[in-house]
């Protein structure tokens, strides 16, 4: 899927639009990151990310949404541009896709805009829906391994490590893993790239400074 980014230094995230669709949407405003912090505004997201155009009733059999209640959600995504209608049609019957390839969170942007705690209030109410939604999938997945082929078992996996970074160099690391973990996303946009025995793979890349993770005196 297209890169969705909790807020941290400013790098992609999320979805996949039209060909030729515009790169990742760079989010500033807090409105617009208080509407896309919803788990089902985000689940639509995903399901566009994986195939699109979608109607409303199509999204919610994906998702395990009713069709009225993805058709307002939809509604709400476009009305803060992250989605768009793909055609003419009545009510659920109305097709969309998404206008940018994912979407990063610049906070520091946030932070020193006009909107100024409310920015930063956005973003990292935004930033715990993100790693809660991803955290949360793999430890589905992770109780799930067991029952996986063999083949899709060995390579369903985990790696952890720590390096001492100054905050440039955390920077550009993170940017060039996020360069290998993108190495194929061309075959998220276009579906006659994809090999006959693939199926779509979810990569996460976390950074931290590892003392913030100890309980606090």
């Amino acid at each position: 899927m297209p890169p969705i980014d909790a807020p941290q230094p400013p790098h992609p995230s999320q979805p996949q639009p039209p060909a030729g669709a515009p790169g990742p949407r760079r989010l500033t405003d807090p409105k617009a990151m208080r509407a896309v912090a919803h788990p089902t505004r985000l689940a639509l997201l995903e399901a566009l990310a994986r195939q699109q155009p979608l109607t409303a009733t199509q999204a919610g059999e994906l998702i395990g949404e009713s069709p009225t209640n993805c058709a307002f959600h939809l509604r709400t995504l476009a009305k803060y541009g992250f989605v768009e209608e793909a055609g003419e049609a009545p009510g659920r019957r109305r097709p969309w896709r998404l206008r940018h390839r994912g979407f990063e969170v610049d906070t520091t942007r946030a932070a020193d805009g006009p909107d100024g705690p409310a920015g930063t209030q956005a973003a990292d109410a935004l930033a715990r829906l993100l790693w809660e939604t991803w955290l949360t999938r793999a430890g589905t997945v992770n109780a799930r391994r067991a029952d996986f082929p063999d083949t899709w078992r060995q390579v369903t996996s985990g790696a952890e490590t720590v390096a001492h970074l100054t905050p440039d160099e955390a920077r550009q690391l993170h940017a060039d893993l996020r360069a290998v973990l993108e190495r194929h996303q061309d075959r998220v946009a276009d579906p006659a790239l994809r090999p006959a025995d693939s199926l779509p793979v979810e990569l996460l890349l976390f950074s931290y400074p590892l003392d913030a993770s100890r309980p606090e005196a």
